[in-house]
């Protein structure tokens, strides 16, 4: 038989159990809610400040390249990587005191440093063409790309990049191998030419 008190304490308990469920409900849609309207004022002010950035850039207009530079693959001599290319000159003056700016990545830390490489010749007239090379050591460095060309003022000269040669396929030299025939039982194949044999 149950008491009134403890009835009573049942549904007190219940009471405070559910009270706290919705508490915790409540709670969790407020935070929720904050959230969202943190990142959605976030992203607006993120595209209000790329907006006059995008603007700037489409309002200059850009200049025509004035060079193709063609990134040859990169070649292997020994320890050595031989790193080169041709830059042509597709503008209509003459192009002089060119270089071409690299940047290396190393392998020991994955650091970047960039190099200036001479063209040769240095003064190219229209459509003529001038070629570019470094010899790096091959455990130093993993990586190389084009990252500007430079006049003979060092002013930066708008270019575009094209795949120049590829690397010519290596050539493996052939060795012939003779096996002489084994002699005695022992050392016999089972199934040979000169012996053959049915296999199960």
């Amino acid at each position: 038989m149950i008491t009134e008190s403890e009835n009573e304490e049942i549904f007190i308990q219940a009471s405070e159990s559910s009270g706290l469920k919705m508490l915790a409900a409540i709670s969790a849609l407020v935070i929720t809610a904050l959230i969202f309207v943190g990142y959605a004022y976030l992203r607006k002010r993120q595209a209000q400040s790329i907006v006059p950035v995008q603007q700037a850039a489409t309002a200059q207009p850009k200049a025509p390249p004035q060079a193709l530079i063609l990134v040859d693959e990169a070649l292997l001599q020994g320890s050595n990587t031989l790193l080169g290319g041709t830059v042509r000159n597709i503008s209509n003056g003459r192009l002089s005191g060119l270089s071409i700016e690299l940047e290396l990545k190393r392998r020991k830390d994955g650091t970047s440093e960039k190099k200036l490489v001479p063209v040769s010749p240095a003064d190219i007239d229209s459509q003529q063409e001038g070629r570019y090379s470094i010899q790096l050591k091959a455990q130093e460095y993993g990586s190389a790309k084009v990252v500007a060309l430079h006049d003979g003022a060092q002013t930066m000269l708008p270019y575009t990049l094209a795949q120049g040669e590829k690397r010519p396929l290596e050539r493996l030299e052939s060795k012939t191998i003779k096996v002489d025939k084994p002699t005695g039982k022992r050392s016999e194949f089972l199934n040979s030419p000169d012996n053959p044999a049915r296999v199960p």
